[in-house]
């Protein structure tokens, strides 16, 4: 069937009608008037162009390939940062990352904060976390592990995590055996096996792969024997996520539960550089430029997305939690406390022909250096810990998370790169040293940020420029715990 590119206001203002219905209204048994069941699913470190539906060469991915044919495909999907922590922090709040602290990779997600998962679990969803965390430790005294971020169950890695891993059971050390994304999936799967019908659930299934460093099952390894040896493992990987994905997929189907249940894959940053791709945008994972925040996503639900559909507005991880949070009927934000995503039923259902996004998309990556979660290790001596009838306090990092920055950060003390798009227009603010530097692409023309309009479209960047100063001032806010 062809992929259409202009019908989305028919099944989305279907799907926007489904969701504003209450949470104690009576539910029919039937599909159209039930809260859909949500699961998401996340890469660790997949760029853009790591699909065969993306244009790869090699990479083997038949099962992502699959849904990006049948579901929506999003072919401008950005993550909220170009690293791990700071986006699953963006998918958790639907805000910009800094705002709650999680700068870099190994910062805690803040207690503070208002999740995705504690706002569904208390709209009656059963929820769940699977995999790799990296938002605190997921020791027993952690105030920022995923019990305490709203996860009814979880079965959490510090940070990524390799074949047969030690994985935290809601505090519990737990010895696992198989290879690490397939771990995530039968465990995801089993829980989804144990819910009730008659309750919607929300499981998260975060991989550790493709990670570094790269240790793909012999199966997967095996169908790249003739690439170079640098590339065997790192394939491998990407084709071990998609057979984990797979099973997950079709899971929903033998459970009759498919067709009312959201299936959103992405990836949390751009590509690695040397073994990953970016489809030829410029940059790679910790990059403001596209190759370092634009990943593969794909959304699937076919009880209201009928026929296969590409958009190449530019969405991104942000949008998650409004979003979900529409689709659940589940109370929104409340109004003193910023979002950085929009709710993406209304817009898709108001798009046609348009395919610009209504609101500008912002990122700022911090001069800060990230904080070391070696995974294995830490998990290794809680288990030796556990097995003598020990507990093992967490990290100092983790302990301290509700703490707001003191002294008070400023858009100074924190520099880095930031930039603002705005239809396609994209400014980048540029610290370096004690002077500051503006470059501006236009997307449209120039999508692989080739030839710097900073000059020539001097009134371009004008208007912009105090517009990417007023959203760093609003984050900044957040920072110092205005929100809260």
């Amino acid at each position: 069937m062809p992929r259409l590119r202009v019908t989305f206001s028919l099944f989305f203002s279907i799907a926007l009608g489904s969701h504003l219905a209450s949470e104690s209204a009576t539910r029919s048994d039937a599909a159209e008037t039930e809260r859909p069941n949500i699961v998401l699913v996340m890469a660790d470190d997949q760029g853009w162009g790591d699909m065969g539906y993306n244009g790869h060469p090699v990479v083997k991915t038949p099962h992502f390939d699959q849904a990006a044919s049948e579901g929506l495909r999003f072919d401008r999907f950005y993550a909220a940062a170009p690293v791990c922590s700071p986006t699953r922090a963006s998918v958790m709040t639907g805000r910009n990352p800094n705002r709650s602290g999680v700068y870099k990779w190994g910062y805690p997600l803040r207690p503070q904060e208002t999740t995705i998962a504690e706002r569904l679990q208390q709209s009656g969803y059963a929820t769940a976390h699977f995999g790799k965390w990296h938002l605190g430790s997921v020791r027993n005294q952690s105030p920022a592990n995923p019990g305490k971020h709203g996860f009814d169950a979880w079965l959490s890695a510090p940070n990524f995590y390799d074949n047969d891993p030690i994985l935290s059971k809601e505090g519990t050390a737990e010895k696992i055996t198989g290879e690490s994304s397939i771990v995530a999936a039968d465990a995801a799967i089993e829980w989804m096996r144990s819910q009730p019908k008659e309750k919607p659930f929300f499981a998260v299934v975060w991989f550790g792969s493709p990670h570094s460093p790269h240790r793909a099952a012999d199966e997967d390894r095996a169908l790249y024997a003739d690439q170079p040896k640098n590339q065997q493992d790192f394939l491998g990987e990407v084709t071990g996520m998609d057979r984990a994905f797979g099973k997950i997929r079709n899971e929903l189907s033998t459970l009759g539960i498919r067709d009312n249940t959201i299936l959103w894959y992405c990836s949390d940053n751009g590509a690695l550089p040397r073994v990953g791709s970016t489809g030829g945008f410029r940059g790679n994972k910790g990059k403001i430029y596209e190759g370092g925040l634009l990943v593969p996503a794909i959304l699937e639900w076919p009880a209201k997305i009928k026929h296969p559909v590409a958009t190449e507005m530019r969405c991104t991880t942000c949008d998650i939690f409004p979003t979900l949070l529409a689709v659940a009927g589940a109370e929104p934000s409340p109004a003193n406390v910023p979002l950085d995503g929009i709710n993406l039923l209304p817009t898709f259902a108001d798009l046609t022909l348009k395919t610009e996004r209504p609101e500008t998309l912002e990122f700022w990556d911090v001069n800060k250096k990230g904080i070391g979660t070696p995974a294995a290790e830490w998990m290794a001596e809680l288990y030796a810990a556990q097995q003598q009838g020990k507990d093992l306090p967490p990290h100092p990092s983790s302990q301290d998370a509700a703490k707001l920055p003191s002294p008070v950060e400023t858009i100074e003390s924190l520099g880095g790169h930031s930039a603002i798009i705005s239809g396609n227009w994209k400014l980048h603010r540029i610290v370096k040293g004690d002077s500051v530097e503006w470059e501006l692409y236009d997307l449209k023309t120039d999508p692989y940020e080739k030839t710097d309009l900073i000059e020539k479209e001097s009134s371009q960047a004008d208007e912009l420029k105090p517009k990417l100063m007023a959203w760093m001032d609003s984050v900044i806010g957040s920072l110092r715990g205005d929100d809260y």
